[in-house]
C-alpha cells in the first residue's frame, strides 16, 4: 500500500465489515495474537531523558514479558529480558538508578550495567560455570525522535524504515530535547485492546464522542498511511472561537507564545499512529505517545506519557496545562466509548455492521489481525480448545493455495 487518503482509498468499492464479535473476548485468539503481533512489533519504554544517566533504568511490562531498559557505564542505552538468567527470577520493577551492578533478588546473581555477569555467590558449586555464557538476554532496542522502543523477538523494519518521511514532520518540533511534564498516565480499561485500538484508529467519532475537539479543530483534516501500519491524521485550530473557556484560551495563546514553532505549525495538532497498538500525539505545545497493552481477554492497559520542551514561562505553563485539561477529559470520553463498545460486542447475535471509508484505519487494523491470524476471520469462534487448531489449517491452506 502506498501513501493514501484514508477517507478517499480508490480500492474502497465495496462495504466491508470488522472482525467478529467474538474475537473481542477470546483468550486463544489473544495468545495467537499475543506471539504474532506483538511480540515483533517496536514497542514504546519511554523517553531518552527518562533514562539521561549511567545506571538509570526502567522496566516495561507485555504480558508475561517484562523488559529492562537501562543506560550503562558509557552511556549506552541497552535492553534486556528482566529475568535472571539463574532461576528466572524478575530483577527489577518500576524505574530507578543503579550505582554499581544490578543485584538478582533471589540468589545474589550481580550483572554489570551493560548485561554481563559480574559474580555468582558460591560460584565454586556451580560445576563447569562460564560466566561469559550467561550475561542478561538481549533484546533489541530503536530510538524514534527521541522515543525508545523495544522489539521482544524476531526481526523486521526499524523504526526509521517504518516511519520514512512522516518523521520529518514532528523534526521540527525537537522531540529529542523534550522532557516528561508528569509521571506517566497508567489505566486498566475493561476492554479488549483491539476495541481501543479501534477507537484511535478513526476519527468518525469525534463529532459526537469528542466535543470538545469538535469545537476546537477543524473537521476532517488531511489523513494519510503507509504500508508499515504508519499513518494519522492532521488538524488545526477552527478560527470562530470555541464556546469552552479552556479551547478558546487554548486557541488564543498558542499562536502567541509558541515562538520557536513556525507560524503554520502554532495551530496545527497530528495525530498519528502505528500498528498494532500505538498513537504519537504532536500539539503545538507538547507530544505524548499513546499506547494500548493486552492485559487478557476482554482488558487492557492504556499507557500515555507526555514530554515537552523545558520553558519555564508562565503562558506556556498556563498552555499546558489546558492542553492537560482538554486531553485528560479526551482520555476519559474514550475510555467510556471503548468499554461501552466492549459491552454491546457481548450481545447475542451482535454482527459487525459495516464500515464507513472514514474508519479505514479500523479496516486496516483488522486486516493486520486476519493476516497474523486467519481464525479471526470466522463468524463463530472454533470450539473452546480448538482455536489454535483451527488457525493452523486455516494458515496451511492458505500457504497451499499461495
Amino acid at each position: 500500500m502506498t501513501d493514501l487518503d484514508r477517507r478517499g482509498e480508490a480500492a474502497r468499492r465495496e462495504a466491508v465489515h470488522g472482525l467478529p464479535a467474538w474475537t473481542y473476548e477470546n483468550a486463544e485468539l489473544l495468545a495467537l495474537e499475543y506471539e504474532r503481533l506483538f511480540l515483533g512489533s517496536w514497542q514504546a519504554v519511554c523517553h531518552v531523558s527518562d533514562v539521561a544517566a549511567p545506571g538509570d533504568y526502567l522496566t516495561f511490562d507485555l504480558m508475561r514479558d517484562s523488559i529492562l531498559v537501562i543506560r550503562d557505564r558509557d552511556g549506552a542505552l541497552r535492553a534486556f529480558q528482566n529475568v535472571c538468567r539463574h532461576r528466572g527470577a524478575r530483577l527489577l520493577d518500576g524505574r530507578g538508578r543503579l550505582s554499581t551492578r544490578l543485584l538478582c533478588p533471589y540468589h545474589g546473581w550481580a550483572y554489570h550495567l551493560d548485561g554481563r555477569l559480574a559474580a555468582v555467590p558460591a560460584e565454586g558449586t556451580f560445576p563447569g560455570l562460564d560466566k561469559t555464557c550467561l550475561g542478561l538476554t538481549e533484546v533489541q532496542l530503536d530510538i524514534l525522535l527521541g522515543f525508545v522502543f523495544v522489539r521482544v523477538a524476531g526481526d523486521g523494519p526499524s523504526l526509521e524504515e517504518m516511519w520514512g518521511a512522516y518523521a520529518e514532520r514532528i523534526a521540527p518540533y525537537r522531540p529529542e530535547e523534550m522532557t516528561a511534564l508528569y509521571p506517566p498516565v497508567v489505566q486498566e480499561w475493561a476492554c479488549d485492546w483491539k476495541t481501543a485500538v479501534d477507537n484511535n484508529q478513526e476519527n468518525y467519532h469525534i463529532p459526537v464522542g469528542h466535543p470538545g475537539y469538535f469545537r476546537l479543530l477543524e473537521r476532517g483534516g488531511d489523513s494519510f498511511g503507509n504500508r508499515y501500519g504508519v499513518g494519522g491524521s492532521v488538524s488545526r485550530h477552527r478560527t470562530k472561537p470555541s464556546s469552552n473557556w479552556v479551547e478558546r484560551m487554548y486557541q488564543d495563546l498558542a499562536p502567541k507564545v509558541l515562538d520557536h514553532l513556525p507560524e503554520e505549525k502554532r495551530t496545527l495538532w497530528q495525530f498519528f499512529s502505528m500498528l498494532p497498538n500505538h498513537g504519537i500525539d504532536v500539539y503545538p505545545d507538547s507530544m505524548d505517545f499513546f499506547q494500548i497493552l493486552p492485559l487478557g481477554p476482554g482488558r487492557c492497559q492504556v499507557r500515555v506519557a507526555a514530554y515537552a520542551l523545558p520553558d519555564a514561562r508562565r503562558e506556556v505553563t498556563l498552555l499546558r496545562y489546558l492542553n492537560g485539561r482538554i486531553n485528560r477529559h479526551v482520555l476519559d470520553e474514550d475510555r467510556w466509548l471503548s468499554e461501552r463498545v466492549q459491552k454491546g460486542l457481548r450481545s447475542h447475535g451482535y454482527a459487525p455492521g459495516p464500515l464507513s471509508v472514514i474508519e479505514d484505519g479500523v479496516k486496516e487494523l483488522h486486516d493486520l489481525v486476519r493476516a497474523a491470524c486467519p481464525v479471526a476471520a470466522l463468524p463463530e469462534a472454533p470450539p473452546p480448545g480448538a482455536v489454535a487448531r483451527r488457525d493452523a489449517a486455516l494458515r496451511a491452506e492458505r500457504a497451499a493455495a499461495e
